[in-house]
């Protein structure tokens, strides 16, 4: 590739891109879901295209803010798919922010490759068999118009040859065709939500049904118990009359967490969400939240497990304290028997990983897929009813995602759930090293 060809050189370069091209297109048109599809182009460019070992086509995951690993030949597949670059990363971030295919040698590969994250990059060294970097890559993007979906790389490790300026037009040729098959299947996905705008509107009434009915459910107990408390011909005595207004006061603070969840759940729904950032000590503010929970519950015994040298960071303090509330609620509410709740923190090079952890009912693999979408309740395997309007842990992801964090959950059925938030620790803070 880097000599000068012969004229029959040539000739069988390009008869070679022809074919790869037409077997290309072929596979990009079986009837497959776009996984499958991407996976069998990268099988036949494997076999088919010449001198490249290793390929990967990494796509934006828009809701991760991550790119993903969609389909690659030449890197053991079970590694390759735990790496995650974040915007701008590596090679394959910076060619999607330029928009512009990239021919790269090895001191080149180097450089771009030089602010890849450790965990990154030793995914790379396990899916790849050595720590040694490619000497010749190919990045091309993945593009549609003015939409963007990821690149495809493609490298040579080990063979004494390396990519050339007439293979840079081809590749690019291949990744608009890749492109093309993305664009398609993200297209018909739209057209499916179109279609199913009717099932969508009878969801939201449904789901405003289910809402009423647990809005409704405090204000009976207050009713109840105020007009109790109000009878005339009743001697409740002080012991019973102070029960009576702690429920109330139960209920009350029940009824504004929902309140506040639809609220704030409207917010985000028009990009309204304000986040007003300052140094927040993590452990006071847990600690705070901790004691408030703890008035809530005499089954559950909440314990604290934090890092004494568990850095200042820059958050907005009442919306980190309204993310653990709402986590520490569904702690309780989905541990029904009580028990432990414990809150951890985990220091990591970037960021602080706060998780709570319960020993309630669990939640199913199933259910942990949709677990933070609106409206969306876990199904009790014990058919035990949790009150909430489906909005808690919502609002918390999109708290967490404003403050550049992510937001997950581990769960097994009837061994309890640990949910997991990271805040990021750049920022002012950060800057100077400030501990507490």
């Amino acid at each position: 590739m880097i000599v000068s060809p012969s004229n029959n050189q040539e000739l069988e370069r390009r008869t070679r891109e022809f074919y790869t091209l037409t077997e290309v297109a072929k596979t990009l048109a079986a009837p497959l879901d776009l996984p499958d599809l991407l996976s069998a182009v990268m099988a036949k460019l494997a076999a088919v295209l010449e001198p490249a070992e290793l390929g990967v086509i990494m796509l934006w995951d828009n809701d991760a803010g991550l790119f993903r690993p969609a389909a690659a030949f030449g890197y053991k597949l079970q590694d390759i798919r735990e790496m995650g670059l974040r915007a701008g990363e590596s090679i394959t971030g910076k060619v999607y922010d330029e928009g512009t295919a990239r021919l790269l040698d090895t001191p080149q590969v180097a450089d771009a490759m030089a602010d890849m994250r450790p965990p990154n990059r030793r995914i790379l060294s396990r899916a790849v068999g050595t720590e040694e970097l490619p000497h010749s890559a190919l990045v091309v993007p993945l593009r549609v118009g003015e939409r963007k979906f990821g690149v495809l790389v493609l490298m040579i490790l080990r063979r004494l040859t390396s990519f050339g300026p007439a293979d840079l037009v081809f590749v690019q040729t291949l990744g608009d065709l890749i492109a093309l098959a993305v664009d398609r299947d993200r297209l018909e996905k739209d057209a499916t939500l179109a279609r199913d705008e009717d099932q969508v509107g009878r969801l939201r009434s449904e789901v405003l049904a289910e809402l009423s009915h647990e809005l409704r459910t405090p204000l009976a107990t207050i009713k109840g118990y105020s007009t109790a408390l109000l009878l005339e011909e009743a001697q409740w005595s002080d012991d019973k009359r102070g029960e009576f207004l702690q429920l109330i006061d139960a209920e009350c603070d029940n009824l504004t967490t929902m309140i506040n969840d639809v609220l704030d759940s409207s917010l985000i729904d028009v990009g309204r969400l304000v986040i007003e950032r300052e140094p927040v000590r993590l452990p006071r503010l847990i600690r705070e939240i901790v004691d408030e929970m703890q008035t809530h519950t005499e089954r559950h015994r909440f314990v604290q497990d934090l890092p004494p040298d568990l850095p200042i960071l820059d958050a907005d303090p009442r919306r980190i304290k309204q993310v653990i509330r709402n986590i520490a609620d569904n702690a309780i509410k989905y541990s029904p028997e009580g028990g432990l709740i414990l809150v951890r923190g985990q220091i990591r090079p970037r960021d602080v990983v706060i998780s709570i952890s319960d020993q309630g009912v669990g939640i199913s693999q199933e259910d942990l897929i949709p677990l933070f979408e609106k409206y969306f309740r876990v199904k009790s395997p014990t058919g035990y009813h949790v009150a909430g309007t489906g909005l808690g842990l919502p609002v918390a992801r999109a708290i967490v995602e404003a403050h550049g964090g992510r937001i997950w959950a581990e769960s097994k059925v009837g061994q309890g759930t640990t949910l997991y938030f990271s805040l990021p620790r750049a920022g002012l803070s950060a800057a100077g090293n400030i501990q507490g």
